[in-house]
This record gives C-alpha cells, structure tokens and sequence, in this order.
C-alpha cells in the first residue's frame, strides 16, 4: 500500500487561491515571501485579492498554480509520499515536492516556461480539443492521416479522455474526422496555442538552456513522468524528460496506470481543484482519492 502524491495543471487556478493557507500557517507565508521576491512582483497579492481575469495572465497563472500546490504540499506535517507526478505544469511541482528542484528553482522554471510558451503561441497560432469516447489508437490513427497540417495528441487524460493540439485549421480538420470515427463529442478548448506539441519549439529551445543550468538533486522518492508515464529517479533522466516535455505528449493515464501496478492505493491531489482526482477515478475506481487544497 503506497501513498502517491499528484500536482494539478493549467486551468486550476481560482480568484482568492492560498489565502487560507497563508492564513493558518507560518511557514506558507514564508514561501509566499519567496515567491513574491522571486517573481519580483507580489503573485500572493494576485492570488488573494485578484479577479479570474488578473489569474489569466500568462505571467501569472503557471506560477500561481505552482506556488499553491508547493505550498500545500510543503506545509502538510505528514508529507512523506511514497511517489509523486504532475499533470504537464504539475510536475514541476511534483519535483519539488520530491526534492529534486529547490523551491525557488522550481519557481523561476515555472515562470520561464509560462512567458516561453506564451511567446511560441503568439509565433505559432493555435489551438487544443478535448476528444471524448474513442480509443487511445483511433486518435492517433485519425490525427497520422492528416498531414497537411500539425495534429495530434497532446494529453492521455483518462480512458475514452484525450486533448490533441495543432494549427486551427489541423484542429478543424481533425474535429471532423473524430467526429466521423465515433467520437461522443470534440470540445474547443480556450487556450492560447498547441501546448506538448512541435508548436512549442521556440520554447523547448529557451527552456532546455535554462533547464540544463539549474541544479537538480537525486528524488526522495519516484517521479512519474509525463513523457513516459514510467517512474525515474536518476537525475539526468528526470531532466531530459522534463526538458522533452514541452513538445511532447503527457501521458497521464499511463502515469496513473504505473503507479496503481507499482503498489499506490491512495492518491492525494495537491493544489487547487479537484480535476486530477477525477481522472484518477477514471482509471480505477477502487483507488482511494482525495485532495489537499
């Protein structure tokens, strides 16, 4: 019986997130005091008092997410997971959460990465779906037979569950053929561009360099991967999986399939929301969820 702990995505972040923590807690206002000085602007003020459009912002809203699962992971008295993955942003604070990144390392990755991607979304317009009810192998199929255009899956959510990413025109063309295949529904989603995809280029490039320049120490417990689904716990392999990230797909179910045959039982969501719990249920039914926020 093992305890994994999982961090939450984009899309999480709600107005007066962490005010509670920050609250009740000594060492929370200590980490907001990092992150504040980090960032070299008050993210906590944001996440405290600002509306749902001032957490939209791409400078703020990776690192607000961040920050409050961190937060709410650090502070727990009985943090000791057995294994722990993030959900794409997510396992940056899933590395923190093992020890592997400092947390003011983690936050300025963090930060980096939300102005790199916004910078490749405005070189590279486009855009994310959700697809509901095919197999995993349909998709693929269906997203291969276009190739007039960039398409293809971008996240393995759950079973019957997956987000592809592409150019307008490929999104477009993939809705009608997924739609013709069988699909229950393919669900736009409001997002600045093709995240995990080779849209994301410019920002694998400016990433990597930051990346590869920042100190990362040996897991205190296994890392589940989004590129592989699979845990690593050497340092070189958890950074060329982090840096392949960005362009690739985030193989979630994968993860949560690992995890369930690697011994977890009990699967703790960090962070704001409840969405990983979900999705977790989706995989198997007798896993125990619940969440931290």
């Amino acid at each position: 019986m093992k305890h994994a702990y999982i961090f939450p995505g984009q899309g999480a972040q709600f107005p007066g997130m962490g005010k509670e923590l920050f609250d009740q807690n000594s060492q929370a206002q200590e980490l907001f005091r990092q992150a504040d000085e980090t960032l070299g602007f008050s993210i906590s003020k944001i996440m405290f008092e600002g509306s749902e459009e001032d957490l939209k912002q791409t400078k703020v809203t990776q690192p607000a997410i961040f920050v409050h699962s961190v937060v709410r992971a650090l502070v727990q008295e009985d943090f000791s997971p057995d294994m722990v993955a993030g959900h794409s942003l997510g396992e940056f604070s899933a590395l923190v959460a093992g020890q592997v990144l400092s947390f003011t390392d983690g936050l300025r990755l963090v930060s980096q990465r939300a102005t790199a991607m916004q910078k490749a979304c405005e070189q590279n317009p486009s855009t994310m779906a959700a697809v509901l009810g095919l197999e995993d192998a349909t998709v693929e199929d269906v997203c291969r037979s276009i190739k007039e255009e960039v398409v293809l899956p971008a996240n393995y959510n759950s079973p019957g569950q997956i987000v592809i990413s592409g150019t307008h025109r490929g999104i477009e063309l993939a809705t009608e053929a997924l739609k013709e295949a069988g699909a229950k529904r393919v669900i736009p989603l409001a997002v600045g561009g093709a995240f995990h995809s080779p849209l994301m280029e410019p920002a694998y490039n400016e990433l990597e360099r930051t990346i590869n320049q920042t100190g990362f120490s040996k897991p205190i417990c296994p890392i589940y991967q989004n590129v592989t689904g699979l845990p690593a716990v050497e340092i070189e392999v958890v950074k060329n999986n982090l840096i392949a990230q960005l362009m690739a797909p985030v193989r979630w179910t994968q993860s949560v399939s690992s995890m369930l045959n690697d011994g977890a039982t009990h699967f703790t969501e960090c962070g704001p929301g409840r969405v990983l719990q979900g999705l977790v249920k989706k995989v198997s039914r007798e896993a125990k969820v619940d969440g931290l926020s």
